[in-house]
């Protein structure tokens, strides 16, 4: 068996076995699975997390809570930020790169150089690893979609949660919410209970159609639970009672919600109060809204606040808005980048309140960044001030040299908030 030096080596010849990066369908998935041994078989109890925001906060929320009960928890997320381990962790801890070249290297050989995309092939990866150490819980997050993703080729999980739904990726999942939330309600399997969060009403009607045909128990927002904030706490009620918490440490009014579908998920698996207290209070998930204190970019702006957020589409964009409007009152002050895939006007509609103006920039490495120039363009044609900068260091010396103190929002792509994380330490 041929052995790579390093994990990257190996993604980068898993880049190369399918000329398309995005594929739906499990075809692949279930030959590349059987090929080593069907890892996806021996998983512990697995909680599937489907939805368009708000996926990797409630996972995070619900993994706090399960560690906070003394339970071993293995976690899928994608896409990964600064490093790829981060997408996969093991029992608690992120996959080591040892670990993870021998596992990338194993499922690449098994492969035998057949077509599969770059993220099957990883997902492949992840659920070996997780095979091949004890856990109690298998956490996934849907990668696209949820239909054909590859993630779904668990015939029976423990539970199913379907965030929020809104407009995105719309090239790939269909023109309207409706459209979207067939895909995403493709994870609900048969008697198995959803956890559905706060939805437009066209999405809950798809899912509630599709909760009935596999007979699914439906625990939804608005029905079966409720929560909201209430002087500076969290409030959440269903059946079983009331719960008074702290705020959610994860920033922004829309982390109620996806706090609400973590308790939700919890309260139904049978953990207490206070695993739903740690799944509110112990969550971290970074470039959600997460102040940036140390590092290069804050030696080149010591005074300025600075703020990192990965969100990319209107429904992220009002969120992001919402919580700028709870921090102290000031002018903030947006450097943003975006890929060209992304709805740019929708979401600088949203920013039009919130910031007072922008500083476009290309995403640094990414061939699907759209031009500094359209940014700022579809910034202008909201009704944004913008400009062009060349680079994120650019823009933030010019912001901090009219303003040191200056708050200041890196905003626009999880691949630039990537870049941010890798380059600021």
């Amino acid at each position: 068996m041929t052995r790579f030096t390093s994990s990257d080596a190996v993604l980068e010849r898993m880049q190369r076995l399918h000329p398309k990066v995005i594929d739906l369908t499990l075809d692949r998935m279930g030959r590349c699975l059987a090929s080593v041994g069907d890892p996806h078989l021996k998983q512990p109890p697995v909680i599937h997390v489907a939805g368009t925001n708000g996926k990797g906060s409630t996972q995070a929320m619900i993994r706090a809570g399960l560690e906070a009960a003394g339970q071993a928890v293995h976690a899928y997320t994608s896409p990964h930020l600064a490093r790829f381990h981060e997408r996969i962790r093991v029992a608690g801890e992120l996959i080591s790169e040892e670990a993870l070249t021998e596992i990338l290297d194993e499922v690449y050989e098994a492969n035998g150089g057949e077509t599969i995309t770059y993220f099957e092939i990883t997902t492949v990866a992840a659920f070996l690893a997780f095979a091949r150490t004890r856990a109690d819980w298998t956490l996934l997050e849907v990668g696209l979609g949820g239909r054909h993703d590859a993630t779904n080729v668990i015939d029976h999980p423990k539970l199913t949660i379907i965030t929020q739904i809104d407009l995105d990726h719309q090239q790939f999942l269909g023109e309207t919410v409706a459209d979207i939330a067939y895909q995403k309600a493709g994870i609900i399997k048969r008697e198995v209970p959803v956890v559905v969060g706060p939805q437009h009403e066209e999405a809950s009607d798809v899912i509630e159609a599709e909760a009935a045909k596999f007979g699914a128990p439906v625990i939804a927002h608005g029905q079966h639970w409720h929560v909201y904030e209430e002087r500076g706490r969290l409030i959440y009620q269903d059946e079983a009672g009331l719960l008074d918490l702290p705020k959610p440490n994860l920033r922004g009014p829309h982390q109620y919600g996806n706090a609400g579908m973590a308790i939700a998920a919890l309260r139904h698996l049978g953990f207490d109060d206070a695993a739903c207290e740690a799944a509110v209070t112990q969550a971290h998930w970074p470039a959600r809204m997460q102040r940036l204190k140390t590092g290069p970019l804050i030696d080149m702006a010591p005074d300025a606040e600075l703020w990192l957020d990965g969100g990319h589409n209107p429904a992220a964009g009002a969120a992001l808005a919402e919580t700028l409007a709870e921090l102290p009152p000031r002018p903030t002050h947006a450097i943003c980048g975006m890929l060209s895939t992304k709805d740019v006007a929708g979401y600088m509609r949203e920013l039009v309140s919130a910031v007072s103006d922008l500083h476009a920039i290309a995403i640094p490495g990414e061939t699907a960044t759209l031009p500094a120039e359209d940014t700022a363009a579809a910034a202008q044609r909201v009704g944004l001030a913008a400009q062009v900068s060349t680079s994120l260091e650019d823009a933030l010396s010019d912001i901090v040299a009219a303003d040191p103190t200056a708050r200041v929002l890196i905003c626009g792509s999880l691949y630039l908030a990537g870049v941010v994380l890798r380059e600021n330490g």
